[in-house]
């Protein structure tokens, strides 16, 4: 067994009803915090009234922040800072999916630090211990963004997306409660869903891979495969929506530490040239020439993926059940609503070619068992513009 390092440091606070524990939670830390959400809809708005109920209960004041957006840009993040500030607020939660959460934790590092927070992305020494307390709050099942050292967000003057990974981002609770999850519509069931199968498979394949997170990584990819399809069936499923509230909070604890491949570096470029590609989309789009290009390179691990997707692949070697997971994959990515391309998506080919371009702007593509240049990420790319 390789050497290997896990650092988890987050309390996660896991069950249906939890959320009735959040204000205790909070007073932990503060006694301001600054509630960071999407605009209002009137699940928000309840869900909001809720949290602020119980934030008051425990003697914390609230103040809300509703101006996040998909694919969150560093305007946003800079508007929730002076809002941070102007409050005074000595602790954020991050009441949402994703966007809300990576938003949440941008906010924390640019409101308690000089300049902002596009100041602090991976390649520089990141955001200090002065960053304020985070409590990430999810309502989606997929971006596993509570439990990781990461905040994705976008310069639109650039047209970059990149992210803040640092330990100091680490949320201080994440908050899982799957009865928040219910509301989601199925499209984005489907789309968040099918990002925490992203997040488990590529940190199991990953190069800094370890025997713990392939642990973890294959117990939620089983969740996922039978789950997903349960929760777009019958959005009321509650063991489905809790085995993909589970399985989203893994994928989060894996990528922390074996990170993201291929894929997520190619997605976040997707989503950055053409905001109107979710993550989800951005990984459902690329995946089967993923599957394609990557198997031969970590055939056991493809496999293991081709006999949960397959139980009819059980009885076959390691090279036909890696072979046949890039049949299997396509046939989940149909039967989620999934099975897209490019041109539905409203992605020209200039895009394409200005997304291959970028496509070694971030590291994830070093984790990928096979290492892609980028006249092969674009030919790939191409033939993703139309199935």
């Amino acid at each position: 067994m390789k050497q290997f390092t896990y650092y988890a440091p987050t309390e996660i606070i896991f069950g249906w009803g939890r959320l009735a524990e959040i204000g205790t939670l909070a007073a932990r830390y503060g006694t301001r915090a600054l509630v960071v959400t999407g605009h209002s809809s009137p699940a928000g708005a309840a869900l909001y009234a809720r949290v602020v109920d119980y934030l008051a209960k425990a003697g914390v004041e609230a103040a809300r922040f509703d101006g996040v957006i998909p694919n969150p840009t560093t305007d946003v993040v800079s508007a929730g800072a002076r809002a941070a500030k102007d409050f005074g607020a000595d602790l954020v939660i991050g009441l949402g999916g994703g966007s809300s959460m990576d938003t949440a934790k941008a906010i924390a590092v640019e409101a308690s630090h000089p300049g902002t927070a596009w100041d602090y992305l991976h390649y520089t020494a990141g955001p200090t211990a002065k960053t304020l307390p985070i409590i990430a709050v999810g309502t989606t099942a997929g971006t596993g963004s509570q439990t990781t050292p990461c905040a994705v967000i976008t310069n639109p003057a650039t047209k970059d997306k990149s992210a803040i990974w640092h330990p100091n981002i680490f949320p201080k609770i994440a908050l899982v409660d799957p009865e928040l999850t219910l509301s989601m519509p199925k499209n984005v069931s489907a789309q968040t869903g099918f990002d925490a199968f992203c997040h488990n498979f590529e940190a199991y394949i990953s190069v800094n891979s370890n025997r713990l997170t392939d642990t973890l990584a294959l117990g939620a990819l089983r969740h996922i495969a039978r789950a997903l399809p349960e929760v777009l069936a019958d959005g009321g499923n509650l063991e489905a929506r809790s085995r993909m509230a589970w399985a989203d909070t893994v994928g989060g604890m894996v990528i922390a530490s074996a990170g993201v491949t291929l894929p997520h570096g190619l997605g976040m470029q997707i989503g950055g040239h053409c905001p109107q590609v979710s993550h989800g989309q951005s990984l459902a789009v690329f995946y089967p020439e993923f599957t394609r290009y990557t198997w031969r390179y970590a055939p056991e691990k493809f496999a293991a993926l081709g006999r949960i997707l397959n139980p009819a692949l059980k009885t076959a070697d390691d090279q036909e059940a890696a072979l046949g997971s890039c049949e299997a994959l396509d046939g989940f990515l149909k039967a989620i609503g999934l099975w897209i391309d490019f041109k539905s998506l409203g992605v020209s080919k200039e895009d394409i070619r200005a997304i291959a371009d970028c496509g070694q702007v971030l590291g994830d593509y070093k984790n990928n068992p096979r290492i892609a240049g980028i006249p092969e990420m674009y030919e790939m790319l191409m033939r993703c513009y139309k199935r």
